[in-house]
């Protein structure tokens, strides 16, 4: 049966270095059988939840917004790939965004992420992991993760200071890409 992979791009930058290692996993992923579907969050109007709990006795979130043709793709992904580049000393806002509105799917079906394969990409400026907040961004998923009892399959990171660089750096990309031939297996 072929794996559906979902990967959602935190980077506002279409040229972004994360962009470019989530679009190595998706190759990666597609080269041993899955579909991966990705989608840039930047441009999406996603209105940041409301805390009205409308969705624990519905299922169904009350904000009509681009956030409601996800819903469907993340109940219907075999994997699950965050990309996103370090912003602040954690993951963008775009990215915390939509992950803040799967409260509402979470609440319908409690165990969508129950074992879910996952996998992370992440660049920074820094040259540090800890500096640059990227353990911050890793700390946040590998606990968000341990409660919704997914399985982090790889977290691929690196320092990237300029747009592109991700390409200069032929080992990386190949990380990128083994993770998605890992989400796929």
């Amino acid at each position: 049966m072929q794996k559906n992979i979902l990967i959602l791009k935190g980077s506002p930058r279409p040229k972004g270095n994360s962009n470019i290692l989530a679009d190595q996993v998706a190759a990666g992923a597609g080269q041993a059988g899955a579909l991966a579907e990705s989608i840039t969050l930047q441009g999406l109007n996603i209105r940041p939840c409301d805390a009205c709990d409308s969705c624990i006795e519905t299922g169904v979130c009350v904000l009509k917004d681009d956030m409601q043709p996800l819903y469907p793709k993340l109940l219907a992904a075999d994997a699950l790939v965050l990309s996103s580049p370090i912003y602040w000393f954690t993951y963008s806002a775009q990215l915390k965004t939509c992950i803040d509105r799967w409260y509402a799917v979470w609440n319908y079906k409690k165990d969508i992420f129950k074992g879910k394969p996952v996998g992370v990409v992440l660049s920074y400026g820094d040259t540090d992991l800890h500096n640059s907040g990227g353990i911050n961004a890793i700390h946040s998923f590998e606990t968000m993760f341990r409660f919704l009892q997914a399985d982090i399959k790889g977290i691929v990171h690196a320092s990237l200071d300029g747009e592109g660089d991700a390409l200069q750096h032929p080992d990386l990309l190949e990380k990128a890409r083994q993770l998605g031939v890992k989400l796929a297996g």
